[in-house]
Formats: C-alpha cells, sequence, structure tokens
C-alpha cells in the first residue's frame, strides 16, 4: 500500500515536471508581452517586468485587428461548411451503402495524405482561372476540400454507433434521405459535430502555407500578419509576443469552452469503426 503511494506520488512529480518544461515558452512569450521593448534582452528573458506593460499589446492588436477579422469570415464558414459535407458523406458511407461505397471512402481518406506543397502550384493556376485567387472564397474553398477527408472520417465512425433500426423505421414511416438526414441524424450528432469544429477550426485558424501563398495584402488571415509583425530591420519581441498571445486566444477560449465536449465527442466515436 504505502509503495503504491508512493508511486503514485512520484508519477504526479514527474508530470508536473513535464507541465512546468511544457508551459515554460508560454511564461517566457507572456512575460516578455508584458515588458518595454528596453527590457527585453536573452539575459532578463527568465525575469519578470519591473513595470506592466500593455503598449505592446495595444500596438499588436491594431496591426493585426484587419486580419483577425479576414480569419473569422475564412474560419466560420469553412468550418461550417466543412462540417456540413462531411456529416452528409460520413452518413451516406456508413447507412446508405452501396456498390463501390469503400472504394470511393478510400479515395476521400487518400486525400489526407497529399501533402499541401505538392498541389500549390496547380491550386493557385486552378483558383486563379475560377476567379479566387487572393481572397477568402478562395481560402474557404481550399479548406473545406482539404477537411473533408478528416470530417467524413470522423462521421462515418460517429454514425456506426447509430442503431440501423431507428433509420429503418424513419423510412417505414415515410422519411426520406434528407428528412432522415435532417430530423434523425444531425440532432443525435451534436457532440460529432463539436469534435470536428474544433478540429477543424484550430486547424485553419492556425494554417499558414495556403494563408500566404492564396492570399495577399488586405485578404491574408492573422496567422500571416503575425509573421509580418517581425518586420524587416528591428524585430519588436514584445509586440511580436503579445500579437502571438493575441492570436492564439480564439483557439484557446474554444477548446476552454467547448474542451469536454471534444473529448466526449471522440469518446462517442471511438466504441465502433
Amino acid at each position: 500500500m504505502v509503495l503504491g503511494r508512493v508511486n503514485k506520488s512520484l508519477v504526479y512529480l514527474i508530470l508536473a515536471g513535464f507541465s512546468i518544461v511544457f508551459l515554460l515558452p508560454v511564461y517566457v512569450m507572456l512575460t516578455t508581452s508584458l515588458k518595454p521593448l528596453a527590457e527585453v534582452t536573452l539575459e532578463n528573458m527568465w525575469t519578470l517586468p519591473t513595470a506592466i506593460d500593455l503598449s505592446s499589446y495595444s500596438e499588436a492588436f491594431i496591426k493585426l485587428a484587419p486580419n483577425l477579422m479576414n480569419s473569422f469570415y475564412l474560419v466560420i464558414p469553412a468550418t461550417i461548411l466543412s462540417a456540413l459535407l462531411g456529416a452528409m458523406n460520413g452518413y451516406v458511407l456508413s447507412k446508405w451503402r452501396f456498390k463501390g461505397s469503400e472504394i470511393i471512402f478510400t479515395m476521400i481518406l487518400f486525400g489526407m495524405f497529399i501533402p499541401y506543397q505538392s498541389i500549390l502550384i496547380p491550386l493557385i493556376q486552378f483558383l486563379r482561372e475560377i476567379g479566387l485567387y487572393n481572397s477568402i472564397p478562395g481560402l474557404i474553398f481550399v479548406h473545406v476540400i482539404y477537411g473533408l477527408p478528416i470530417t467524413t472520417l470522423m462521421f462515418r465512425n460517429f454514425y456506426t454507433n447509430i442503431p440501423d433500426e431507428m433509420l429503418e423505421s424513419a423510412k417505414i414511416d415515410g422519411a426520406n434521405f434528407l428528412g432522415i438526414f435532417q430530423h434523425i441524424i444531425i440532432p443525435l450528432s451534436i457532440t460529432g459535430f463539436v469534435v470536428v469544429a474544433i478540429w477543424q477550426f484550430t486547424n485553419i485558424w492556425n494554417e499558414f502555407l495556403f494563408a500566404v501563398t492564396i492570399t495577399t495584402s488586405d485578404q491574408q488571415p492573422i496567422m500571416v500578419a503575425l509573421q509580418n509583425l517581425s518586420g524587416s530591420q528591428i524585430v519588436q519581441w514584445n509586440v511580436q509576443m503579445a500579437g502571438a498571445l493575441l492570436a492564439a486566444l480564439p483557439t484557446l477560449l474554444v477548446y476552454i469552452l467547448l474542451g469536454k465536449y471534444f473529448v466526449r465527442g471522440l469518446l462517442a466515436g471511438s466504441v465502433k469503426g
């Protein structure tokens, strides 16, 4: 019994040590963002600021505000569209299977393993042809298409837990394909939508490569603008760190508010499939 308590305490101590090491960069970011530029040096990187200076946050917000709104204009519709299309794909491929459905599902999943860099040039050429290059709708289109493999997989695994008898009963009562999806599938998959929404929101918000190559100037989302904060001559590290914290705040809030639903939804889809 005593040995078991010692082992448990040792495990907690090791985990606490790993947590401290993991949070050290966050500590440096926070303390640096609260210092005036004159105090930002390698020698006092670990020291607390002599006085709280919030000017770096106001400067970073002023520079990032337009791009912050671009990110919201991008992330919200892209997340909603990819979740709805993924849900419909998962619904069809799990409950309305047809000849060749497994082949189609495999081909959709194959899209997860295509590197962004390999399709970048033809993608940009295609977006130019259809008039969506250097636009938020073009980025939305790209992220919806690239998000379909993972959203389809998540919803397909989630829907395998829904009894087929429930859908058969709805068919007997006269419900059609869309009626079943709207009135039965969607209400039963709220936790699945939360998981997919958090996943897509985080990935799209933090994505950089598509954002920097497909958009320019006033159409760029916040991650590209954050990179531009570094400047070409002098790097204002306090402003840079403040901007990084501001850019990370939306995704942090999403996980704080919806984190328990995220875990619950992951577990709901892990029994089958």
